[in-house]
């Protein structure tokens, strides 16, 4: 925990994460408000599209922004996604208070946030290791899982109470000043934020092309496995971003604000992993624990069989708990390995990827709902998180990533120490 409040002492990093959290959880309202105007307008079909909209954009996003994020700003690309993303949401409430709103006005509303929503979840990462020391960097990794973890678990409780107290265009608009919050705190962020040196002099082929990502794919083979296991593990959390909805209406026949319940309880299970990532250190063997734990994650759905309320939450939990840590995990380990000159582009390439099964996920979940098959969806969920993650775990069981981590270095104290012996 000191580890934790020590990186939150730097007032540049400070503002990144807080600004970050405001935002994310104003996401997990719109999510519910959204969830919520779409099974009600329309039905279980409903909310798997708008899902499908609020996640398959990325794919788009990410092809097109992914160069930029080398070239131009960052501070001009976060300043500008938020504020077109805030008119974009606050346009949905305006609608409905007219009394026009459909369906369609949702799924547009979820495409411009699937389209735009790689920008955040690309450069923020990337901003990290120039804000922060080297030694300070699991910490940081593990307190932007920790804002992620606290937006799931307050933002759709938030949500759910004030549709039940309000109504769903409410949360809408406090969302769209949400991200208002993020663009004024990247505004007052001293760093320079600018491009990676050098990339700006650059020809438009050098430094918009995807060559030099897919040239360090081809040698780093642990880049290709966490791609490939957390992309399954994503189809899975989109499979059960349909379900939840789906539970809390026809089979527990409750409203908005158990909704909003049911998520939070399950999102606090994200919100405890990120704080146990940041007391836990780094391993030699990263990759073994990454694999390890989403195999647990994929094991732990299998509660949701339960004929039981708190059955099913705690599979939810599990899911979401070990799903923080192992992040956390391979995040680290990744930004060790990417070359800082085309880490932009590596983190958009990599998160496209990762959000682009989320969508299909939730496609499959829909029909299969509407059909009446919730258990073998159920057991394609189980076994898309564990049986990549089982691979991981054994092929990774034996290889040291203690250099790469600096685990082998001195401590920071022992070199002060060296240095002022006689």
């Amino acid at each position: 925990m000191k580890e934790l409040i020590s990186v939150l002492k730097n007032r540049d990093y400070r503002l990144l994460w807080s600004g970050s959290v405001v935002s994310l959880i104003g996401d997990g309202a719109t999510w519910t408000a959204l969830a919520w105007l779409a099974i009600t307008i329309g039905n279980a079909g409903s909310v798997a599209v708008m899902a499908v909209c609020y996640t398959m954009p990325i794919i788009l996003g990410g092809t097109v922004i992914g160069p930029l994020m080398d070239r131009l700003s960052r501070r001009f690309l976060l300043i500008a996604d938020s504020l077109f993303r805030a008119i974009v949401v606050a346009l949905v409430p305006i609608i409905a208070w007219t009394g026009e709103l459909q369906l369609w006005h949702l799924y547009v509303a979820a495409g411009v946030y699937g389209l735009l929503k790689i920008v955040p979840l690309a450069v923020v990462p990337t901003l990290v290791p120039e804000l922060v020391e080297k030694r300070a960097l699991h910490s940081a990794t593990a307190l932007e899982s920790i804002a992620y973890g606290a937006a799931g678990m307050a933002g759709p409780a938030i949500g759910g109470v004030l549709i039940a107290v309000f109504d769903a265009p409410t949360v809408l608009i406090i969302d769209a000043f949400t991200y208002l919050v993020l663009a004024a705190c990247i505004m007052a962020i001293k760093a320079p934020l600018a491009a990676p040196e050098g990339n700006t002099s650059m020809s438009l082929r050098q430094s918009f092309g995807w060559k030099p990502v897919f040239e360090l794919f081809k040698r780093d083979d642990v880049l290709v496995w966490t791609t490939v296991s957390f992309a399954l593990f994503n189809a899975t959390v989109g499979m059960i971003r349909v379900v939840i909805p789906w539970l809390v209406v026809e089979q527990l026949h409750a409203g908005a604000g158990t909704l909003g319940v049911v998520l939070a309880i399950a999102n606090s299970g994200a919100l405890i992993g990120a704080f146990l990532s940041g007391v836990v250190k780094p391993t030699d063997r990263q990759m073994l624990r990454v694999g390890l734990l989403q195999l647990i994650g994929g094991l732990g759905l299998l509660w949701l069989f339960g004929p039981q309320v708190w059955m099913i939450l705690l599979g939810l939990m599990i899911l979401e708990f070990v799903s923080t840590p192992m992040t956390v995990s391979a995040q680290v380990l990744r930004l060790a390995r990417i070359p800082a000159d085309i880490r932009g582009r590596t983190m958009t390439f990599m998160r496209t990827l990762l959000q682009s099964t989320s969508p299909a996920g939730s496609a499959l979940a829909g029909p299969m709902l509407l059909a009446g098959l919730f258990s073998p969806l159920l057991v394609i969920a189980a076994l898309s998180t564990s049986a990549p993650a089982a691979f991981v775990a054994w092929k990774y069981r034996r290889r040291s990533f203690a250099d790469e981590l600096g685990l082998n270095d001195p401590a920071p104290e022992k070199e002060e120490a060296k240095a002022a012996a006689p």
